[in-house]
């Protein structure tokens, strides 16, 4: 059972007295570390298997392969253990104590970067609510000398969420420009990810001459090798390591040389790219898993933003001379950078934002801009808002007006209207999800369920028939229970879209006064349109993309859970005596029996009930407590933090980070403006929203470009070193002298920090560099006053107040003392697309300089490739 909670008896800041956090979690302990522990307590009698368990017993970790480690060494064991956050003002450490009492581990949070808490892949220990704590040697204590992360599992995912903004918050993030005097404690901050598909693999086990070059630092696209090799019987799984430290694992597949595992991975907020590596292995029964090769790629080779899917040579190393091909495996990877600016830089763009119904921008991107993955970043920023569920009924108002065609859009259209309601059901009711269905497909998909009902595919006499209907009404029957039973935990969002949707209905098709059964039923069949059509339906379709299961199930799962599917959503439909096949008649008996239930279950979720707003998990009181202790103590100690540091902190309940989202949002709008066609024609229809639109991305573009030239220039001079060094606490080094840095180690760091998109000094025009170095061209524009509403509940809602100051100069001993982040070495912050001009960088020009001279180019040039027919 997990709990947090405060143990600090102040409210105030001021009293000395250090503010407290406890948690309960479960510990993965190595087996090297756990040497040293008692073992734990193993009861004698058999455990009660009537509890529901989130994890079946067959998916848990294997011993070949679970191990963290590079080498497989044996796997650790999970024990219950409690971790202690303490705030000392100066310092904040965490103890981790399992056994209640035996310190294990102490870690000192203020020394680490954002990039080192990060939330751990599922596919790691097959567990969820997992966190990884990264930190090198002097950064933690501990009675062993392991450095391995340290892995924490939370008992949900809002205590997850919670513990990784209080940790986060106590932590460095990765803020450039430090060295400037900025009123925002820095000029920009940096945000990485990747996206990796393992889609199959073709050849394995079979030995060739690798072509490599001498001179390669990564693996390149293979075109295929003509030679033919004999198909290698194995059992394969994958491992993906970023910068060499392990992120996650595929599952095992069979496949005669070419298996099949078409399984998507995202790692975000990631340190400066260096390499990423995929691992193949091939595991053997009884045995430890054989190395078969690898693929290494080196990240900053990549054009941020764009997918890049082919075929890449799995080597097995021996060096140049000697490395072997040892087969292909097919991927599809993404790299993402973004440099983000503080909030106020966006005050234009949000105000633009701000003027229409976020899904007509939804509409609009997708239609004029060609953007189809940027509809997720502007409804995280209308959930910040806390409006999207205000625009979808909206929406919902002009789309459901009582014609043929609006009937369509409900239950078999495919609009804007219901990609937002299929987007905003799987961001507020992940949680629902995995409670309606995600145990009893595990056990489908673990116990190896078979079913089939088709003579014409099993090719069997009728009495198996009628055996694999008795087996798929009774596991449609377990499923459809957990469903029914949980329907009270439906989140209060989706509760009052579905109501929204069942009054059109009710209005607009006058189903109160017909006497035709058919239309009385039509209000409830919309809500099931959406429930269960495009949402719970297709989870027990694809529980792999709803995080439901690891990896894609086999064929025969997969076709069980096809029949299950069709028998809940002809459920679903409220008519029983419709079926398309002969032989799914067997199931009219389930659907009248249950059919009462299902109408019950529409009514349940589709009536609000009171509930907190702020809540993900409506009847959880406890979960709201927490967080607002967390987002309490961030509120106090906001006070002394910078601006790009109190931005960097995510937004609960959600996670939340505006300014990524809107520069995410830019990044793509240049990216479509670049690749438009300057000639074309104008599309018909308004185009004022959009026009504006661009111009603002255009203008953060240099004002991105004018802070990286500030950064870079800033960093030349020897006093740039003094606040981005950490504080030393040791009192033999501070009473030492310091020397002072020679130039070139002076010219080696600036080269190093400086982001590999940044334009050099040498770059830059003498009277842009020296507008860089006066720091004219940072941006001041404030931010509107009805701005405020983006960050309720995070901590940029505190209002100013006379004694916050910015200035290093200015701060209190608090924030004077609190250790600075060390930028480390970016290789690649190359982030962002929108900062490398295909023409190459131009002499920079003022925000307002920048308006009077090239709106009018914009406009007329590269607005009409925008808005073309396509």
């Amino acid at each position: 059972m997990s709990e947090i909670t405060d143990s600090t008896q102040s409210t105030s800041g001021t009293s000395g007295c250090p503010r407290e956090f406890l948690v309960s979690v479960e510990l993965y302990v190595p087996t090297v570390a756990s040497f040293g522990l008692r073992k734990p307590v193993v009861p004698r009698r058999k455990a009660d298997t009537s509890k529901t368990e989130d994890t079946p017993r067959s998916l848990k970790e294997k011993s070949s392969w679970m191990s963290v480690a590079r080498t497989p060494t044996g796997a650790g064991q999970w024990r219950p253990a409690t971790c202690k956050l303490t705030d000392e003002d100066e310092s904040c450490s965490l103890n981790i104590y399992v056994d209640e009492t035996i310190l294990y581990q102490t870690i000192y949070i203020h020394m680490l970067n954002h990039f080192d808490i990060r939330l751990a892949d599922s596919s790691l220990f097959l567990r969820k609510n997992c966190m990884a704590l990264a930190s090198a040697g002097g950064q933690r204590w501990g009675s062993s000398a392991n450095t391995e992360p340290i892995y924490f599992q939370f008992e949900d995912a809002d205590t997850c969420n919670t513990w990784l903004v209080l940790l986060r918050s106590y932590s460095k993030p990765e803020i450039y420009g430090q060295t400037s005097v900025s009123r925002d404690g820095g000029l920009y901050r940096m945000w990485r990810q990747v996206e990796l598909s393992i889609l199959q693999g073709r050849n394995l086990g079979n030995h060739f001459k690798a072509q490599l070059d001498a001179n390669a630092s990564s693996a390149t696209l293979s075109e295929g090798d003509p030679r033919e090799a004999d198909p290698v019987d194995l059992d394969a799984f994958c491992e993906i390591h970023l910068n060499d430290n392990i992120c996650a694992r595929t599952t095992v597949k069979k496949g005669i040389g070419s298996p099949d595992w078409l399984e998507n991975f995202s790692f975000s907020d990631l340190p400066p790219f260096e390499t990423l590596e995929v691992t193949v292995w091939r595991e053997k029964k009884l045995l430890k898993p054989l190395l078969l090769g690898s693929v290494r790629i080196a990240l900053t080779n990549f054009r941020r933003s764009e997918a890049v899917e082919g075929w890449f040579p799995v080597i097995q190393t021996g060096g140049v001379s000697n490395s072997i091909q040892v087969g292909e495996i097919r991927m599809k990877l993404t790299v993402d950078e973004e440099i983000i600016l503080p909030h106020n830089s966006y005050s234009g763009l949000l105000t633009v934002l701000r003027d229409r119904n976020v899904l007509e921008w939804m509409s609009d991107f997708e239609r004029r801009l060609h953007l189809r993955t940027t509809s997720y970043q502007l409804m995280c920023i209308a959930i910040a808002k806390n409006v999207l569920v205000e625009h979808i009924t909206e929406y919902a108002d002009r789309e459901v007006d009582g014609t043929p065609s609006s009937h369509n859009t409900i239950f078999r259209g495919n609009t804007t209207f219901t990609k937002t309601m299929e987007l905003a059901m799987a961001f507020y009711g992940k949680a629902f999800l995995e409670s309606s269905i995600g145990s009893t497909i595990r056990r489908i998909c673990s116990e190896k369920i078979s079913i089939e009902v088709d003579p014409v595919r099993s090719g069997k006499g009728a009495k198996e028939v009628e055996r694999g209907v008795d087996q798929l009404i009774h596991w449609s029957q377990e499923v459809w229970n957990q469903i029914y039973a949980v329907r009270g935990q439906c989140p209060h969002e989706l509760r009052r879209l579905f109501e929204h949707v069942r009054k059109l209905v009710e209005k607009h098709y006058h189903t109160k006064d017909s006497q035709d059964p058919h239309d009385r039923e039509l209000p409830w069949q919309s809500v099931s349109a959406f429930c269960f059509l495009r949402f719970i339906v297709p989870g027990i379709l694809n529980p792999h993309l709803f995080g439901l299961y690891p990896g894609l199930p086999n064929a025969r799962i997969q076709r069980s859970l096809t029949l299950i599917a069709k028998v809940i959503q002809s459920l679903a439909n409220l008519n029983p005596n419709v079926q398309k096949e002969e032989f799914m008649r067997g199931i009219k008996d389930f659907l009248k029996q249950n059919l009462p239930a299902m109408v019950d279950y529409i009514l349940v979720v589709s009536t609000p009930v009171p509930s907190d707003p702020y809540s993900p998990h409506s009847g959880h009181p406890a979960h709201s407590h927490q967080r607002l202790n967390v987002v309490s103590s961030l509120h106090e100690r906001s006070t002394t933090m910078p601006v790009l540091e109190r931005e960097s902190i995510p937004l609960l309940p959600h996670v939340l980070d505006i300014p990524r989202h809107l520069a995410r949002i830019t990044s793509s709008v240049l990216r479509s403006a670049r690749s438009a066609d300057p000639k074309g024609k104008s599309s018909e229809g308004d185009t004022q929203h959009l026009s504006g639109l661009c111009a603002q991305c255009f203008d953060l573009e240099d004002q991105s470009l004018a802070r990286v030239s500030q950064s870079a220039s800033a960093e030349s001079y020897p006093i740039a070193l003094k606040w981005d060094a950490p504080r030393i606490t040791s009192t033999v080094s501070s009473a030492a002298p310091v020397s002072p840095a020679s130039p070139s180690k002076i010219v080696e760091l600036r080269k190093a920090s400086r982001p590999y998109t940044a334009p050099s000094l040498s770059d830059l025009s003498i009277v842009d560099y020296r507008k860089a170095s006066s720091g004219s061209m940072a941006p001041s524009s404030p931010v509107p006053f009805d701005l405020s509403s983006l960050r309720r509940g995070s901590v940029s809602d505190i209002p100013s107040s006379p004694k916050v100051t910015s200035f290093p100069e200015e701060r209190s001993p608090r924030a004077m003392n609190r250790p600075r982040f060390l930028r480390p070495k970016s290789i690649s912050a190359e982030s962002i697309s929108s900062l490398a001009s295909p023409a190459g960088v131009q002499p920079l020009r003022s925000p307002r300089e920048f308006q009077d001279l090239e709106a009018s180019r914009k406009r007329k040039n590269v607005l009409q490739g925008i808005l073309t027919k396509r």
